[in-house]
């Protein structure tokens, strides 16, 4: 489904300041997958979702989506089929727009219709049906700015946003990291109901090491440009967070120093 293959992106080339973002990464997605990505800043992580999405073109290495090189194609293009969120709820949105007209607008974008701000009354029934499956009672407040919600809220409307229309590939950039505790757990609720309900293929950046142990079916762990660790099926059941830090230790014979992450 996604193949991403010998990925090498360096930044800053034969400059002092030169910096190797990901170094030869190949990753293979099946379909359906739900895939959480850890590693401490720095670690490539961004910089994996900035590469699938065209914001960077690769150095050496290609990309396929479902079977057809994207490697060389405009960000614009490679949005109509990737849907992203990312950990600031202002972005995603347009913030003087209506609720209604955020989500025609990203209809009307992905279905390759003449963009519209005035949904019609069979698209206004599909939006106010999903925002319902939200709990957040976000169906009765359709026609209020997206600016005047609270960030869970923006939250979540940037999620249907991205999933109005199936996208091929979900990525979620540390999109509950903004949040207070309470509101981040009622949107990865979201999260887990939207990925279930549509059978999306997902990549998730966390840090939250425990959570990404038991969310979605497949774990990766990336350090300096590279994945360290690949973990699903019993191994990644077995996996505890201290049984990751020793991997981690043992094979960069250093302990992970992103205080962040280590007290989640």
């Amino acid at each position: 489904m996604l193949d991403i293959q010998n990925a090498l992106k360096v930044f800053e080339k034969g400059t002092p300041s030169e910096h190797t973002a990901l170094n030869h990464v190949s990753l293979h997605l099946d379909r359906g997958e739900f895939v959480t990505v850890i590693g401490s800043n720095g670690a490539g992580k961004s910089s994996l979702f900035n590469a699938i999405c065209g914001v960077f073109l690769l150095n050496e290495g290609r990309i396929l989506l479902d079977g057809k090189d994207i490697t060389f194609e405009k960000e614009h293009r490679r949005a109509l089929t990737i849907g992203r969120v990312f950990q600031d709820p202002m972005k995603g949105t347009a913030p003087h727009m209506t609720i209604e007209e955020n989500l025609s607008l990203a209809y009307s974008r992905v279905m390759a219709r003449p963009l519209s701000f005035s949904p019609s009354a069979r698209q206004r029934a599909l939006f106010r049906d999903r925002l319902s499956e939200f709990g957040m009672g976000l169906e009765d407040r359709m026609k209020t700015q997206v600016g005047l919600l609270s960030g869970g809220q923006r939250q979540a409307v940037t999620l249907l946003m991205c999933t109005i229309v199936p996208p091929r590939l979900l990525l979620l950039d540390e999109h509950t990291a903004a949040l207070d505790p309470a509101t981040a757990e009622k949107v990865m609720e979201i999260t887990k109901k939207t990925v279930e309900k549509d059978h999306l293929t997902t990549l998730m950046i966390t840090h939250n090491i425990s959570a990404s142990l038991t969310t979605g079916n497949r774990t990766l762990m990336m350090d300096s440009g590279e994945i360290l660790f690949d973990f699903s099926g019993e191994q990644r059941r077995g996996m505890t967070v201290d049984g990751l830090m020793k991997l981690y230790s043992v094979n960069r014979h250093r302990v992970l120093d992103n205080d962040r992450m280590l007290l989640m």
